[in-house]
């Protein structure tokens, strides 16, 4: 058994997972872009904390999740998804613990700027966000065991995350920045909710109680639906409130909904649901992107 620190540059690749970070760097950007577009004087300073904040966030939620289901045994032989690292023996569940309170700590030290700016609101926020991070699997009330895992995503990656951005460049959060947060954070839970799709046999062996098991497969394949294509009912809001390319341009990627959604509808849980978790964070991303510049281009 190695340590983290002993750990090689790939090693840590796959502890840290890289490629699911897009779910922190979208919001703030949107939301930023967002302000922007109602003629706010943006703050690039403020952008560069928020990221290194949700960075760590994220990434702290990730490592506690790792040591959490390792050793309640969500994470075993026969799970389906990508191989954590306890399960390689690159560390310990101790280890990977200990890196994910080191990581929620250095978000409140770059948190610091963004308190400093905007005040006790951005304070109660980074503390529930990190709390929120730690309860995610950790604790004696775990939000993914309870089947609160999706709630969790589509508050703090969606409308948290997107007001906040948009509250350090505005002083406000008005109606435009809660449809965005909706936008953003349903489809960032999509990516939960496959997950928890092919996860549903391993999740209920070990008393997982996701949507998926408490609801089954259908009620999931629903779930998926819903979360991929509301988004983009909801990009009507920004047409009737004059942002046209805001509402147009995230329309590009509406086959990567009609693809993704067709996939698990029709395939059952196996390890393919992996490729259809890469196709979703493509989507995320995609859809945030095209929206950042359609508030750019406003």
């Amino acid at each position: 058994m190695t340590t983290l620190a002993e750990s090689s540059f790939s090693n840590w690749m796959t502890i840290l997972r890289p490629k699911t970070l897009t779910a922190s760097l979208v919001p703030f950007v949107a939301g930023t872009a967002l302000a922007y577009a109602n003629g706010a004087s943006i703050h690039l300073s403020l952008l560069f904390f928020a990221l290194l904040v949700a960075f760590f966030i994220q990434t702290g939620t990730n490592l506690i999740n790792d040591s959490f289901d390792y050793k309640r045994g969500a994470d075993n032989k026969k799970r389906l998804g990508p191989i954590r690292p306890v399960q390689l023996g690159l560390a310990s569940a101790k280890h990977v613990y200990i890196a994910g309170i080191a990581c929620f700590a250095l978000a409140l030290l770059f948190g610091i700027p963004l308190m400093m700016h905007g005040g006790f609101p951005i304070a109660i926020v980074l503390v529930l966000s990190v709390i929120a991070g730690y309860c995610y699997t950790g604790g004696t009330f775990s939000l993914a065991y309870v089947g609160l895992g999706d709630i969790f995503v589509l508050i703090f990656f969606g409308w948290v995350a997107t007001a906040a951005a948009y509250w350090l460049q505005t002083g406000v959060i008005d109606t435009a920045s809660l449809v965005l947060g909706t936008q953003i954070g349903l489809l960032c839970a999509a990516l939960i909710a496959i997950n928890n799709l092919r996860d549903i046999d391993t999740d209920r062996a070990a008393k997982k109680n996701t949507l998926a098991v408490r609801f089954g497969k259908t009620f999931a394949r629903m779930e998926i639906g819903f979360l991929t294509y509301f988004p983009f009912l909801l990009s009507f809001y920004w047409l009737k409130n004059g942002y046209a390319y805001a509402a147009l341009l995230p329309w590009l990627c509406f086959f990567l909904a009609v693809v993704l959604a067709k996939k698990v509808a029709l395939e059952e849980p196996s390890r393919n649901y992996n490729q259809f978790l890469g196709l979703a964070a493509l989507l995320h991303l995609s859809f945030g992107f095209l929206l950042t510049i359609g508030f750019l281009m406003k």
